[in-house]
């Protein structure tokens, strides 16, 4: 009971951040990181290398930036599914590549995809999985959605390697990113949130291990700029 209480009140919690940040999401994104959100991004894509045919099913799409990475990649001709649980980020998401004929959004939640088994080639979540309520859960979602030989990647904000870049990088988080999300957005508490939920998330080990549990093989990560996000990899054999 305690734990499934737990897990409604962080769906809440998490439900109500994106509702509030969803105008102002990829602003924030821009000052939060100083632009290096976009290369991270980029850098995601080019590990996955995808193929023209590649069908992609992008799960807590937000605005869209993966997605569309994706689908100019390969010249808008892969089949694209976006996922997103928030109804603003949604709308938003949705808005945003309304002009993309090869992606159609669904409104769902990662652990609960409305997907056969074995659909889908590549599997991605940028910034995503640290918000779910289960992400054991999710992760199995992933692994019955693709395809045998189908790869899943993650992008996500990790534990910092260099102990100095650490100590500039919590300043930074606790100190000033609430403060420049009360003036950007309004609110805070949701970049309070954030903060927090990046420094209670599992380390890149612990991570890559519940991937292996699950059932991915292969499973291996890359840290970007010392570990303050990190690409995470694993295929369906």
């Amino acid at each position: 009971y305690l734990m499934k209480n737990t897990i409604l009140n962080k769906a809440k919690l998490v439900n109500s951040v994106f509702s509030d940040v969803s105008q102002k999401y990829d602003l924030m994104n821009d000052i939060m990181s100083f632009g290096i959100h976009r290369v991270w991004k980029e850098k995601f894509i080019d590990w996955m290398n995808p193929s023209k045919d590649a069908k992609l099913i992008d799960v807590a799409s937000g605005t869209g930036d993966i997605a569309r990475l994706f689908s100019k990649k390969n010249n808008n001709l892969s089949e694209i599914i976006c996922v997103e649980p928030n109804s603003e980020m949604f709308k938003k998401g949705k808005d945003n590549l309304r002009n993309f004929k090869n992606i159609k959004w669904f409104q769902s939640k990662a652990e609960e995809l409305p997907f056969q088994n074995n659909v889908f080639d590549y599997y991605t979540i940028s910034y995503g999985i640290r918000n779910v309520s289960d992400i054991d859960l999710s992760i199995t979602e992933a692994l019955r959605v693709l395809k045998p030989g189908g790869r899943f990647i993650c992008l996500e904000f990790s534990h910092v390697q260099n102990s100095l870049l650490k100590k500039i990088y919590d300043i930074w988080s606790f100190k000033y990113m609430p403060i420049i999300g009360q003036k950007v957005t309004g609110d805070k508490e949701a970049y309070n949130y954030l903060v927090e939920s990046i420094r209670q998330f599992p380390s890149q080990n612990e991570l890559s291990l519940m991937f292996s549990e699950a059932g991915f093989a292969r499973v291996k990560y890359r840290n970007l700029s010392n570990g303050i996000v990190t690409l995470h990899s694993g295929w369906k054999l």
